[in-house]
């Protein structure tokens, strides 16, 4: 591949004003690049989306761009991650972030504050012409010395470079997702999942308390689609009817759901979609970088937070002459084994084990999974997807 850099100075254009795209502007900035412009689609950008969560790995990246104060303050640094079964039951719980003996914290943050917090950035930083919205990338023709697609799922980039691929895969599955002003549940810095393999709730606060001490609280309900959803509006509002009887009765004594829902300030419909993993994401003058080069189901929180980590790699890869080889070498093997294993439920997959093993709840949860099945489970997970806290902790950083 052509572009290796080494301290040559040279253009880069990124397609996507999106998390990745934004990150990626950021982090070659930091890297020594000064001839960075951010292409984004749309006229306007917009705080659109609903909770997103960044796990340390991404957070590392973020505090090393020297952001960590602004993401602490727009965001919830979640303490633990708990699993229920549909009866409220308690499977696994594990401390998060910091607790857990991360170096840095985890991150619940609404999706578009976290977008317009990077988008500020990239401004300061790059100057007030560095972001050109109302100017979609079409394909591989352009006049910079290096083009990155990071303009997500039906990226124009990728479909440039693979023409014949067509439509995101869809897994059958729906999200309904919204956010609710409420009061807080459990910890008040929980992450909730709660359900089996037929449908799963998650709910977690995305925001610092107001003054009367209610949290912005995002929810999701996944299960199988009762008929085809379109999978080219991420953004189409539904009516709550379309799904309230799934999860009219759960009811805890911790989490009132069906309060949750109902009092939501808007409903989204999104399908479960992904894409097969790519032979390769680049050429002499082109890559591709997070949903545009690997679209996961958003199991295991890794979609942003790889996004994040692919676009400091790159920036590393860049300036030390290491070149495009160098960046999918670190990125794409793992960000394959993220896209098959979240085909798998990822980490959730303790839930569907407590359902299989015991449909009908259980006295003792050591007896359907024992503890060590559990431990080994969630280890796993984060040492597939670069986040076990002595590998994360004590690699080396990607700042150049």
């Amino acid at each position: 591949m052509a572009v290796q850099t080494g301290g040559v100075l040279i253009r880069i254009l990124v397609a996507g004003a999106g998390i990745g795209g934004l990150t990626t502007a950021l982090s070659l900035h930091a890297a020594g690049f000064t001839d960075v412009v951010v292409h984004e689609s749309v006229k306007e950008i917009r705080p659109l989306g609903v909770g997103i969560n960044i796990l340390p790995h991404a957070v590392r990246e973020l505090t090393e761009l020297g952001l960590g104060e602004r993401l602490a303050a727009i965001g919830v640094a979640t303490a633990d991650l708990t699993f229920v079964n549909r009866y409220g039951q308690a499977i696994w719980s594990e401390v998060r972030g910091v607790a857990a003996g991360y170096h840095w914290p985890q991150y619940s943050v609404h999706r578009g504050r976290l977008q317009f917090m990077l988008l500020e950035a990239v401004k300061e930083r790059l100057g007030p012409d560095s972001v050109v919205t109302g100017s979609p990338v079409t394909g591989l023709d352009h006049d910079a010395d290096l083009l990155v697609g990071a303009d997500g799922i039906r990226s124009a980039v990728r479909a440039a470079m693979f023409p014949e691929e067509g439509e995101p895969l869809w897994s059958g599955q729906v999200l309904w997702r919204g956010t609710t002003i409420s009061k807080p549940f459990m910890t008040g810095r929980s992450m909730l999942m709660a359900g089996d393999d037929v449908q799963k709730v998650v709910v977690y606060p995305i925001a610092p308390p107001d003054e009367d001490g209610n949290v912005l609280i995002n929810w999701a309900i996944q299960r199988q689609a009762e008929e085809t959803v379109p999978r080219g509006d991420w953004n189409r509002e539904v009516s709550i009817d379309t799904f309230f009887h799934h999860v009219a009765d759960w009811r805890f004594d911790w989490l009132d759901i069906p309060a949750l829902v109902s009092n939501a300030q808007a409903v989204y419909e999104y399908p479960m979609v992904d894409r097969d993993p790519l032979p390769h994401w680049s050429t002499d003058r082109v890559t591709l970088l997070g949903d545009a080069a690997h679209p996961m189901y958003p199991t295991g929180s890794n979609g942003g937070t790889q996004s994040i980590v692919d676009a400091r790699v790159l920036a590393n890869a860049l300036a030390g002459g290491r070149g495009l080889d160098f960046y999918e070498e670190q990125r794409r093997p793992m960000c394959t084994a993220i896209v098959h294993a979240n085909r798998k439920d990822g980490p959730e997959v303790v839930m569907r084990l407590a359902h299989e093993r015991a449909p009908e709840g259980f006295d003792d949860i050591d007896e359907v999974i024992p503890l060590a099945e559990r431990e080994e489970i969630a280890l796993r997970y984060k040492q597939m997807a670069g986040f076990d806290p002595a590998t994360l902790n004590e690699r080396a950083s990607w700042s150049v």
